[in-house]
């Protein structure tokens, strides 16, 4: 943010903050009790946490990913860059033994004007089946489930996979006190990830998610579109589902 941006913004905040002040008739007490818990969100280095929870899907939601494509969602917490480049057909790098569903994502990356993009690169990444990041959870190799996904010529890709697991947020500290304040749960439903790029277009961050899924009506990230949910209908031996991305020009 340019410095003009920050002055404006942080003035505006200040403005309906101080008007909430007065509006509820803080009282001294009050005041020092959001003073420390303002403190204790730093000590518990839980402000990433709190803001991605609060407030992400609103940024996402209004920044949109161009005209014509695809519904975007949050990013979350758990990319890494520079996971294995994989060229489609693949599969997810796992463990000899991945536990879980096995579960195929097949689908084209295209411009908004229809045109497939071959070379589209699928930067891919979940949990595993009870709800873990590798990088995030020292049991896990490194990179499991992740990969970076070439599409082929035509801008297809067909990725192997397993379903992966909900997962709750941090919930035991000064955030998960406020959720609860709030009457909101910590869960995520089940996900999968992808930033997708591609040579003149806009990047396009999103997930996917899967129907009959918990915890679809009440993500706690607020991350789940209507348009963004899966229906794995059961393959020869996988479960199988499919989902076209569209990537908006990146002058549009």
């Amino acid at each position: 943010m340019t410095s003009q941006r920050v002055a404006t913004f942080a003035a505006e905040l200040i403005a309906h903050l101080r008007d909430s002040l007065v509006r509820h008739g803080i009282t001294y007490g009050e005041y020092h009790d959001l003073k420390e818990f303002v403190v204790e969100l730093g000590d518990a280095a839980e402000w990433h946490l709190l803001l991605d929870i609060l407030f992400e899907s609103t940024v996402e939601t209004h920044n949109g990913a161009g005209p014509g494509a695809s519904a975007g969602a949050v990013e979350g917490p758990f990319h890494v860059p520079d996971a294995p480049l994989l060229y489609s057909p693949c599969a997810l790098p796992q463990q000899d033994d991945e536990p879980g569903e096995r579960l195929r994502l097949t689908g084209r990356v295209r411009s908004a004007d229809g045109g497939p993009l071959p070379g589209a690169v699928l930067d891919t990444w979940q949990a595993d089946m009870a709800g873990g990041y590798s990088h995030f959870v020292p049991a896990l190799p490194e990179h499991n489930l992740r990969a970076r996904v070439v599409a082929d010529d035509e801008g297809r890709y067909d990725i192997a996979t397993v379903v992966p697991g909900a997962y709750q947020v941090p919930s035991a500290g000064p955030s998960g006190r406020l959720f609860a304040l709030l009457g909101m749960h910590a869960w995520r439903p089940a996900h999968v990830h992808f930033k997708i790029s591609a040579p003149g277009h806009r990047t396009l961050t999103t997930q996917l998610y899967f129907a009959g899924d918990p915890w679809l009506d009440s993500d706690v990230a607020g991350g789940v579109k209507d348009e963004l949910v899966l229906r794995p209908a059961p393959g020869e031996h996988t479960l199988e589902a499919g989902h076209d991305f569209v990537l908006a020009r990146a002058q549009d």
